[in-house]
């Protein structure tokens, strides 16, 4: 196999979206080298052969898959395709790994589009702070704080779940983590952002528009 060969392993409980899905791949270029409807032997095929890509459909199991197929294989690029919009859901692939997320509704293409930014992206949507201050008539830029650039990609993720609400059991179950993980960087946000507790935290996170806007409208 090439080095700079793109292949993929598939794993879905329907064999006819792993023959959709696979006819989706070689279009873009990306062989197919592992298919399968079990979740332990989608492990295996990645573990053993090594692919460039996982496409898989991981609710029956949770997205566990996607966090031990990462291990297994470092630098794999795992694709959710999913027949949930479950905001929670998306979350929680992108916090375990996933570079995309496809919903089984939308048209074919859409995987072909997923793939090809996996390896080129090339395509960018606004975050929803962004979002926030186009609506507000403000220029759509990244907020500037030396403290907002401190903080690690999962520790975002946690300061914007806690500033929605979300309690830290709450925070464990969509992150996939122990409470104890969701203490620790909740310590580490605090440390950082100068702040004593989750209720400064959440006004932070709402200062530097890091909210949607119905989120940030609610809490003024």
């Amino acid at each position: 196999m090439s080095p700079n060969e793109k292949t993929a392993v598939l794993l879905d409980p329907f064999p006819l979206w792993l023959d959709a899905v696979e006819r989706v791949l070689a279009k873009n270029g990306v062989a197919v080298v592992g298919r399968t409807t079990d979740r332990d032997q989608a492990l295996a095929l990645v573990g053993e052969l090594r692919p460039t890509v996982l496409v898989a459909e991981p609710e029956t199991d949770g997205l566990h898959l996607i966090r031990d197929a990462c291990e297994r294989a470092p630098g794999l690029k795992p694709i959710v395709l999913s027949g949930t919009s479950d905001p929670a859901h998306i979350l929680a692939a992108f916090a375990v790994g996933a570079v995309a997320y496809v919903l089984k509704t939308g048209h074919a293409a859409d995987v072909g589009v997923a793939v090809r930014q996996a390896f080129d992206h090339s395509i960018f949507v606004p975050t929803p702070a962004v979002v926030w201050a186009e609506s507000n008539g403000t220029a759509p830029v990244a907020p500037r704080s030396d403290a907002l650039a401190s903080l690690t990609k999962r520790e975002l993720q946690v300061l914007q779940l806690v500033a929605e609400g979300h309690s830290n059991s709450a925070l464990a179950r969509i992150l996939w983590v122990t409470e104890q993980t969701v203490k620790f960087h909740l310590s580490n946000i605090y440390r950082k952002l100068d702040v004593s507790n989750r209720t400064e935290a959440s006004r932070w996170a709402q200062l530097h528009e890091l909210l949607p806007s119905e989120l940030n409208s609610s809490a003024a």
